[in-house]
């Protein structure tokens, strides 16, 4: 009987359990035996590993987080400590894996699938940040969590008269403050991927008061720089009373939303389906709305790029 592991691996993301309950359930409905690897690449190290039924999976499609539980595994790079994992998996008689995670997580993916595990990669992080597909796990929660923080936050800026600076996730990838930055209608958004012009956004903030404009708001991505650092950096060119709010991990918790349940039902069975038809060395995504799989070559080719019609329609609507 074909036997296939599932691990969720980097940063937690909403919507992970739905694809652990996917790929456990569409594998046992194809008759193969499944196991899950707790705390990623660390449990494959550590032995972690233990056989799932269909009742352990049961009522997690809600939850955020991840049953399987997370770690960070930096020495995963070294092939004698891939070994190990190799080795533990050899014991239970496991030829296939699942990984849900990031880009990290499909670089370790990626090493287990050239030393003769059959794997396939499952895009789960809020960033957005991973070529081959649309959208990611856990994205379309974090947006509308933090989607609602700034409407919640827009009601005191507009009762105190005063310019909030609200930092959001993204240390190398502006998906998340963008399209919360567009979907919030704040008045100005500063992602990684482009040049922060404190300045600017100093010059636009004045043309709003002269105009009798009382608050503003802006969203800064972690990798742009801290809000507290942007709040500094404002004030060298404007007098302007501003506060200062970190969302913080905030954004990677609650109940994922209905869209990424789907997504994340979708994406774990067609790994299982993949792995069935024995293709492996690749993720699954969807773009325009249609399931793809890449090769992790392909999807390491080159940095994940922001929608500019986006941020450009952001600045046009932020006047």
């Amino acid at each position: 009987m074909k036997k296939i592991a599932v691990l969720t691996s980097g940063g937690d993301s909403p919507g992970m359990n739905a694809a652990i309950r996917s790929v456990v359930r569409k594998s046992i409905f194809e008759g193969y035996e499944v196991y899950g690897v707790y705390q990623g690449f660390q449990g494959l190290i550590n032995d972690n590993i233990e056989k799932l039924e269909l009742g352990d999976v049961g009522d997690i499609i809600q939850r955020g987080g991840t049953k399987l539980f997370s770690a960070r595994c930096p020495e995963f790079i070294d092939a004698g400590v891939r070994q190990k994992g190799l080795d533990n998996l050899q014991k239970y008689g496991i030829d296939s894996l699942v990984v849900i995670g990031g880009d990290g997580s499909y670089r370790g993916a990626q090493r287990l699938n050239e030393e003769g595990i059959k794997t396939i990669g499952v895009p789960g992080t809020i960033d957005n940040d991973i070529n081959g597909t649309d959208f990611t796990i856990g994205f379309d929660t974090a947006l509308n969590t933090v989607v609602d923080a700034v409407d919640r936050i827009r009601d005191t800026a507009t009762s105190h008269e005063r310019t909030f600076i609200i930092e959001v996730m993204g240390r190398d990838a502006g998906d998340l403050a963008l399209w919360a930055g567009l979907a919030g209608g704040a008045e100005t958004i500063l992602i990684p991927e482009a040049a922060a012009d404190i300045k600017a956004v100093a010059e636009r903030i004045e043309t709003g008061m002269n105009r009798g404009k009382k608050h503003s708001i802006i969203i800064v991505a972690e990798g742009v720089m801290s809000a507290q650092e942007c709040g500094v950096e404002l004030r060298k060119y404007i007098n302007v009373d501003t506060r200062e709010s970190v969302l913080g991990h905030m954004q990677r918790g609650g109940k994922p939303t209905g869209n990424d349940r789907v997504l994340a039902s979708r994406l774990g069975a067609l790994a299982v389906d993949l792995l069935k038809d024995g293709i492996s060395g690749c993720a699954v995504g969807i773009e325009n709305n249609k399931l793809v799989e890449t090769k992790f070559d392909k999807i390491f080719e080159e940095r994940h790029q922001i929608d500019r019609a986006l941020y450009k329609l952001s600045q046009e609507l932020s006047i």
